[in-house]
């Protein structure tokens, strides 16, 4: 009886031991294969639990026309691709409309660029669409665009929302802007509150917000947009004018603060394609 439990036992465990090694690799296995395997997949584990870096974006393309008077796609992306990217923000996009040939600005730069792209329609504008856009090196998995407060005549504005897929676990939300360039400023601040109420209903999800906000950092609008966003560029980023910047109107914002870390952020050295210099920020996702 004795030796019967002894053999079960010693089954058993040959039985365990290639129902692991199958777990690992489906090939058969040799000598010493099981702790490479091991050692493998806790690398694997490791990989996983790395923050995601993210390269963002923001650039105001004035419908791609340069301050040469050219229109010039390609130039465009050329700009975004000189610094690779993952999200990028896009503000002054042509959809089809007379000015720009009825080319779909945003598909363009999404063939160009090889990013996914979505388009958020502001206004109706020579037998097109004027407005917001966003490429992507992530899947999208969500959009929605909203119109901000018009208070006045003035051009309807709007907000593009999307959710992007990081990896199967982790998805953020990505906005892209454009606020009202008027004085006074009633309309930005009313912009700014529409968009931290927007952006309250997620719960403390990972947030980036990007755009031409068309205000300076110690402006009402910036203030009320610091009360749930922290800014990307800490120094002084001027963006306009183009040829010798000396105002920052454009920004990269990010939220809740526990989430990310800042690596770095610049304006870009480019002062031709667009009437806008663009603002590039690279960040850490840790939480």
């Amino acid at each position: 009886m004795k030796e019967l439990i002894i053999f079960a036992v010693y089954f058993f465990s040959l039985t365990a031991n290639s129902t692991f090694a199958d777990d690992i690799d489906s090939k058969p296995s040799v000598k010493g294969s099981t702790k490479i395997k091991v050692i493998k997949n806790e690398a694997t584990t490791a990989e996983k639990e790395k923050p995601f870096r993210l390269g963002v974006l923001s650039y105001n393309i004035h419908h791609a026309r340069g301050v040469d008077g050219h229109l010039n796609l390609a130039r465009i992306a050329n700009v975004i691709l000189s610094v690779k990217p993952d999200l990028v923000a896009l503000q002054e996009v042509d959809n089809k409309t007379n000015r720009t040939g009825k080319i779909d600005q945003a598909a363009e730069l999404s063939r160009l660029t090889k990013m996914f792209y979505i388009f958020g329609s502001n206004i109706e504008f020579q037998g097109g669409h004027y407005g917001n856009a966003i490429l992507s090196r992530f899947p999208v998995v969500k959009k929605n665009n909203l119109r901000l407060p018009n208070l006045s005549s003035g051009e309807q504005r709007g907000v593009l929302e999307s959710v992007i897929k990081l990896s199967k676990e982790q998805k953020i939300s990505f906005l892209v802007t454009h606020l009202d360039h008027r004085k006074p400023d009633n309309e930005r601040i009313a912009s700014a509150k529409f968009i931290n109420e927007r952006i309250s209903l997620s719960n403390n999800t990972p947030a980036i917000l990007a755009g031409d906000f068309n205000d300076i950092p110690i402006s009402s609008t910036l203030m009320e947009f610091g009360k749930l966003w922290i800014h990307t560029n800490t120094a002084l980023s001027p963006t306009i004018p183009v040829s010798k910047p000396t105002r920052q109107i454009d920004y990269i914002m990010i939220r809740p603060k526990k989430s990310w870390r800042v690596i770095r952020s610049k304006v870009l050295d480019e002062a031709v394609a667009s009437d806008h210099r663009a603002i590039f920020a690279e960040i850490e996702l840790v939480e």
